[in-house]
């Protein structure tokens, strides 16, 4: 460091770190623009290059007004568009430097705060289309439909780095011609994914 290397009779003043304020968020489903959250995958060391997530705030997909929800960390740099009403909350598609994803009807990730318990399940069938994003525009890849179901297996409390939290654990199943594919997500009200589909674990946010 530079300080480190002043003279010895001289020392060094510490340098004060950059005040980081709190921000606030009162929703079912957090959607703050500005709001972060930090991850690393289940297993790792927290000193573990991390993941983050962070909501940029509205845009349009597809004709239809969105929140932009970024994540990024280790090479990985992907959009996701998403609704939040009193509907719940509805993944419209994402998008990576290289391809568009579009869920035609969008896909309900999450529904109502109220009907939220465990044993609850939801579902649905959706067109997915996939386009290459070119120097010269887009072109079509493929399109396909999708089935999708999700339970709320329970409720329960768990001690994460970032904190203890009253989770709703719910399995996740999507169903296409290729085969299933089943993951697992703990939530939080008003605190968001704690444990990530990809199985990354919260250990930081800003809110």
């Amino acid at each position: 460091m530079a300080l480190a290397l002043l003279l010895s009779a001289c020392v060094p003043q510490a340098t004060p770190q950059e005040a980081r304020p709190l921000l606030k968020e009162t929703g079912f489903y957090p959607a703050t623009t500005g709001l972060e959250w930090v991850y690393v995958p289940e297993g790792e060391a927290l000193s573990a290059p991390p993941y983050r997530v962070r909501v940029d705030g509205p845009a349009l997909y597809e004709g239809q007004e969105a929140l932009r929800y970024r994540s990024f960390g280790r090479g990985e740099d992907r959009v996701y568009y998403r609704q939040v009403g009193a509907f719940g909350v509805r993944l419209l598609g994402f998008q990576d430097p290289s391809a568009r994803v579009v869920f035609t009807p969008p896909i309900l990730e999450y529904p109502p705060e109220a009907l939220l318990s465990p044993g609850y399940r939801w579902g649905g069938k959706v067109t997915v289309r996939v386009e290459l994003l070119t120097p010269g525009g887009r072109e079509p890849l493929a399109q396909g439909g999708l089935g999708y179901s999700m339970e709320v297996l329970e409720e329960r409390e768990v001690r994460l780095p970032a904190g203890v939290f009253r989770v709703y654990r719910i399995r996740q199943v999507y169903q296409d011609e290729r085969g299933q594919d089943a993951r697992e997500v703990w939530f939080v009200p008003r605190v968001g994914e704690v444990r990530t589909r990809e199985g990354r674990i919260l250990v930081e946010k800003n809110f």
